[in-house]
């Protein structure tokens, strides 16, 4: 379900204070942050942030096209590690020679 129209996106008050300081003094610094709920408004555009995942800060550069998705989309917190070949280990090892 989507927020309310009357209420306007969410953006984390702080992280909307950093990105204001970073703007006025012209530096690219990354923003760190642990607000993965913040919507990314277009004030971001162009704008490096390191948003936490549950463990590291992950490195997410705002581009035009992620305006209106929340920040903790773009950092994933699981690590898919693949599917195991369930044919190949039921095998065991093989046998040599079985006459």
């Amino acid at each position: 379900m989507s927020r309310s129209i009357k209420k306007g996106p969410y953006v984390d008050a702080k992280v909307m204070k950093k990105v204001t300081a970073l703007k006025k003094s012209g530096k690219k610094d990354p923003i760190t942050t642990w607000a993965r709920a913040c919507t990314i408004v277009p004030e971001f555009v162009g704008l490096t942030f390191m948003v936490h995942n549950g463990k590291h800060h992950m490195r997410v550069l705002v581009t035009e096209d992620m305006v209106g998705h929340k920040l903790g989309e773009f950092a994933p917190t699981r690590r898919f590690g693949g599917h195991t070949n369930k044919k190949e280990e039921d095998r065991g090892p093989a046998v040599a020679g079985g006459s």
